[in-house]
């Protein structure tokens, strides 16, 4: 480089050094959109699959690489891809489903609005058809599954925003009465509270932007498989459609992920304590949290869920079931922020009429029991005596006088 022009040194000095004898003790970012080789053999090899190194980005790189790792661990799969957020994920794992023209989808009915929304407008304009169930009644979702054959049944662990806790064993049961294959939304649980591949799912997915990263500065999506053979798809996908993840959110979720089950620790604890606290509130109408459903006398919880947990996320829906007692009682909090994500350390609230199901019908909204006076809590890491006086005070401002 010594007798290089100054133009050349600026863009060749100091690149392409060798790896470090020492391995470091965590994952560094490998910002490079391609990787170069002594040779073009090597680089045939790659292209060819006979090595197993990175060549482009979009293809693999080891930041993602790392947190792929980390999530087929996490989750007990086979294999996991990466990809720019939850949605892309599940587009992924419906993907690797086969699904064709003339197949059809049986999805909860208590699925996030945007889920409903990749079903219709672009499964459906694919010729997919879509058909719901209440996956809390298990005889309605084997008629639905024997009537309609589904090639993939769709779940949440935990819905949005009643917070449902579906029977993953039984649900993957019935659809193997017809060989279909269940995708798991795990968002709301993480890895931490359950594992739906112990529970017979094919595909779970998360949207990595909330208790993986659990810092709300990183967005991004995972989907990891049960079987090896379904890798395929799920990086196919990845490549062509382009929805890689960046390998500085990949960083940032790997780094959350060490600390997931402090935070899920101290989350759940919180929530507990805050449905417990506000359930009998004359203020509210209902507190919706796992712990205070039918299900948990049922024995559920402890089958899906880790013992003692019920999830970090409660809902709440006010005594003036209406959007402008919850927009004043959202307008009065002083901690809890206000904003349509949730996982975070920090305590977020969200208006699910006008944020998640903003695009589902009001009557839809009505059946589904999803009132314009519900406001859903992810619940922080905060002192609790904190948490709960906001929501208290916040409550007491929103009265009318």
């Amino acid at each position: 480089m010594t007798k290089s022009g100054l133009s050349t040194q600026l863009v060749h000095a100091g690149e392409r050094k060798q790896a470090p004898e020492g391995r470091p003790v965590a994952t560094p970012i490998y910002a490079s959109s391609a990787f170069t080789y002594d040779s073009m053999e090597e680089v045939d090899k790659v292209f060819s699959g006979e090595a197993g190194d990175y060549v482009y980005t979009r293809y693999g790189n080891p930041t993602i690489a790392a947190l792929e790792d980390a999530l087929t661990t996490l989750e007990a799969g086979t294999a996991a891809c990466a990809y720019g957020s939850g949605m892309a994920a599940l587009h992924a794992a419906l993907f690797a489903c086969e699904l064709a023209p003339g197949s059809t989808v049986l999805a909860s009915q208590d699925l996030y609005g945007a889920s409903f929304d990749l079903l219709h407008k672009v499964f459906g304009a694919a010729g997919v058809k879509t058909v719901t169930a209440d996956f809390n009644d298990l005889e309605a979702v084997r008629a639905k599954t024997l009537a309609s054959q589904p090639t993939a049944l769709l779940a949440e662990t935990i819905s949005n925003p009643l917070l449902k806790v579906c029977d993953l064993e039984a649900v993957s049961a019935i659809g193997k009465e017809v060989g279909a294959r269940l995708i798991v939304d795990n968002t709301f649980a993480s890895p931490f509270l359950c594992r739906p591949l112990s529970q017979g799912a094919d595909f779970v997915v998360h949207s990595a932007t909330k208790y993986l990263g659990g810092h709300a500065d990183a967005m991004g999506g995972v989907a990891v498989a049960k079987q090896e053979h379904d890798r395929l798809a799920l990086v196919g996908i990845m490549k062509l459609a382009g929805g890689i993840l960046s390998v500085w959110e990949a960083h940032q979720i790997l780094r959350g992920l060490k600390t997931l089950g402090l935070r899920l620790e101290r989350q759940c604890d919180n929530a507990r304590q805050l449905a417990g606290h506000f359930k009998d509130d004359p203020r509210l109408a209902r507190v919706h949290y796992p712990s205070l459903s039918p299900q948990a006398s049922s024995g559920l919880l402890a089958r899906v869920l880790r013992p003692p947990h019920a999830g970090a996320l409660l809902s709440i829906e006010l005594k003036d079931n209406s959007k402008d007692a919850a927009f004043r009682f959202m307008n009065a909090l002083d901690l809890c922020v206000r904003l349509t994500s949730l996982g975070d350390v920090f305590t977020g609230v969200s208006h699910s009429a006008s944020s998640s199901h903003r695009e589902v019908s009001p009557a839809q909204r009505k059946r589904l029991g999803i009132h314009d006076g519900l406001v859903r809590i992810s619940v922080g890491i905060e002192d609790f005596a904190d948490i709960r006086d906001d929501i208290d005070q916040a409550l007491t401002k929103s009265l009318r006088p």
